[in-house]
């Protein structure tokens, strides 16, 4: 190569390299903007939150979902603790708690404090995330001022190494540190699609519940005065052949519990628990989250060569396993508290 062609070719990848670092810094700057604009609009509905247990005293983090002071937080933080209150710079407000359910790792609080309408988030829709949709959470990390957080959806997970949750989680790559425990979990429209529970990995990354799982114990609260799941008395296991799309079958129906009542048989597959289409067994355990005792509910069933649906009404059951239809725990082992607590 030449001396004249060698230079011009050297500042050419020169104006590539440049051309490249300017587009790079753009989309970052873009990115922050974005991320600014998120933390702008939701920041003033998110709350400390400061409480005691039998272990003493804690900080997690909370938010507003109305204006008349309704509260989203996770269950280590609000769910069996006292002597609540709701920090504001100096100021504390008293809150209640107006119901905790373990099963999810959620509890709804209630700020006493009436003079004005409190700043709230918009409740969005997480079915509309998918793997490697930007997420932000805001949260009060360490005792530290307000803080945001950027990352990505990187997966939906109904369990962590060898246990369950009871519905299917978020996993997002946010950092999460301690007193960031119930925090929202945000869309970049600066809606919540989901609740910080635990991290992962030291604080890697997160576990965050659909915020429309929380919304179900909400709308049960509202109803009912507490939560009301519904049990239908079903094992599932894995069929060998799919049948209109599914692989969900019966392997068990309890005696006397709403599935049996309502005639599903052992080697049924699961097609669909009222509007809700299934194709797997993490389907069914899905979709029985949002069942109401009480309240009926149709299930469509393959059987032989042919679908048969029935009337389900489930019903509430006592014991350990009485919010699920398989085998779970609230909180699988091995994830991490991520609620502050203060020796």
């Amino acid at each position: 190569m030449s001396r004249p062609l060698a230079f011009r070719f050297a500042g050419l990848l020169f104006c590539v390299f440049t051309a490249t670092h300017a587009v790079a810094g753009s989309v970052a700057d873009s990115l922050s903007q974005e991320v600014r604009a998120v933390f702008d609009r939701c920041h003033s509905a998110v709350i400390k939150i400061q409480a005691a247990d039998r272990d003493g005293q804690l900080f997690g983090t909370g938010f507003f979902i109305d204006p008349s002071g309704t509260l989203l937080t996770s269950y280590s933080v609000g769910g069996e603790s006292k002597d609540i209150v709701i920090v504001d710079g100096d100021l504390k407000y008293p809150a209640r708690r107006l119901v905790a359910d373990a099963r999810s790792g959620i509890a709804i609080l209630k700020i006493e404090k009436n003079d004005a309408a409190t700043p709230f988030i918009p409740i969005g829709k997480s079915t509309e995330l998918s793997v490697a949709t930007p997420v932000v959470s805001i949260a009060y990390p360490m005792d530290m001022p307000l803080t945001p957080n950027f990352g990505m959806v990187a997966g939906f997970d109904l369990k962590y190494l060898d246990r369950y949750f009871v519905i299917t989680h978020i996993r997002a790559n946010v950092p999460v540190q301690r007193g960031e425990s119930g925090a929202p979990l945000l869309n970049m429209r600066g809606e919540a699609v989901g609740v910080v529970i635990s991290g992962i990995d030291g604080g890697a990354a997160c576990f965050a519940l659909p915020v429309e799982a929380a919304e179900k114990i909400h709308h049960d609260y509202v109803r009912f005065g507490a939560a009301r799941p519904g049990w239908l008395g079903l094992q599932l296991g894995d069929a060998n052949n799919a049948a209109q799309g599914s692989t969900a079958e019966v392997d068990y129906v309890e005696v006397n519990a709403p599935a049996n009542k309502a005639g599903i048989q052992k080697g049924d597959i699961v097609l669909k628990i009222g509007s809700t289409p299934i194709k797997t067994r993490g389907d069914v355990q899905n979709a029985c989250f949002y069942l109401t005792a009480g309240e009926g509910v149709p299930i469509a069933v393959w059987r032989g060569d042919k679908e048969i649906t029935v009337q389900v009404e489930p019903v509430e059951r006592s014991g350990p396993d009485s919010h699920s239809d398989t085998p779970r725990t609230p909180v699988p082992a091995g994830l991490d508290d991520i609620t502050l607590r203060l020796p």
